[in-house]
């Protein structure tokens, strides 16, 4: 089905034109939060906390407390993200014409998904991390990872992987709507 902004009926009034126009500004919007969020987090994921482990800092005794802070904000960020790419999903749906196409709810499903890893990432993983990094023995100065990290850490790298393929995957689409909208 090729006629994604086009009704069933072709017109050429000024509400289509409206219509369009609305469309594209959500387009510009949703990508926009995607392009925010998915460059935050690959600068997070390949710069900041590589190079915090190369220096030293993720041995040292307050680096829980930071990096709990630092992924508590950042997730904040990205719920945030979610929040605007699904809002400008659902409003795309409802200021297109009848006879759009099928693809949109699928990727509005992928947003709901998106904002699903959002908040098990903030909720539940994160504080988790931090709960099983938290030493609370002063005495006690090991550096080895607490057991289950290694876990914890696998499930946030799926996590993460799944959140960038989706996004992009969003993201590709609606760039190729935003094309197709401006021809």
């Amino acid at each position: 089905m090729n006629s994604f902004f086009t009704p069933d009926s072709p017109t050429s009034s000024p509400v289509g034109s409206a219509t369009q126009s609305d469309s594209n500004r959500w387009l510009v919007i949703i990508l926009g939060a995607l392009a925010f969020w998915i460059s935050g987090s690959l600068i997070l994921d390949l710069v900041v906390m590589p190079s915090m482990y190369i220096t030293g800092m993720m041995t040292q005794s307050d680096f829980v407390s930071a990096g709990s802070v630092m992924f508590s904000l950042f997730n904040r960020v990205e719920m945030l993200c979610a929040a605007i790419s699904l809002t400008g999903l659902l409003a795309l749906a409802a200021t297109l014409p009848e006879g759009f196409s099928d693809r949109l709810r699928t990727v509005t499903m992928l947003s709901l998904f998106l904002l699903g890893v959002t908040l098990i990432c903030g909720y539940s993983l994160t504080p988790e991390m931090a709960g099983l990094g938290l030493s609370l023995n002063l005495f006690d100065v090991s550096e080895v990872a607490p057991e289950g990290m290694n876990q914890l850490h696998f499930q946030y790298w799926s996590l993460e992987s799944l959140k960038l393929l989706t996004a992009g995957a969003i993201a590709t689409w609606c760039l190729r709507a935003f094309k197709f909208a401006e021809s």
